[in-house]
């Protein structure tokens, strides 16, 4: 069996960086992707979904130097349930709304933000080479 997943979205927060025990770069970051749409009632609904992305190795550390809050990235991975419950991971917002986040683990990530929005053209791919065209080659 396999499963992949592709979001594309806005980076929430700077990544922050650690290494396992055995040497191993770990990065995360939370990406949000948003939805508009008209309700059967006529009212328009925004809704935004979370993300929490983790990327590992050559990966790890292209992601640290490159993705910044605010970047466009698109993550191409595996998507992990809460290990407690099998389901998303459920917090309570500052509004006292609940919310949820989804774990994914990245095998790709695009940068789609041109250098000017504080990312590059170029992704980066778990083997090590570059995924991407040049800026001039993207048609949006």
């Amino acid at each position: 069996m396999f499963h992949t997943i592709i979001i594309a979205g806005n980076v929430g927060r700077d990544p922050e960086m650690r290494y396992t025990p055995s040497g191993q770069p770990v990065t995360s970051f939370s990406m949000a992707t948003n939805r508009q749409y008209t309700s059967s009632s006529g009212e328009t609904v925004k809704e935004t979904i979370w993300f929490r992305v983790t990327t590992w190795g050559k990966l790890a550390e292209v992601c640290n130097q490159y993705v910044k809050k605010g970047s466009k990235v698109l993550v191409e991975g595996t998507l992990r349930p809460d290990p407690a419950t099998g389901s998303p991971k459920v917090y309570q917002k500052q509004d006292g709304s609940h919310g949820s986040s989804y774990e994914v683990t990245a095998a790709t990530v695009r940068f789609l933000s041109n250098r000017d929005e504080g990312g590059g053209s170029m992704g980066h791919d778990m083997g090590g080479n570059f995924v991407g065209a040049p800026e001039e080659d993207i048609p949006f």
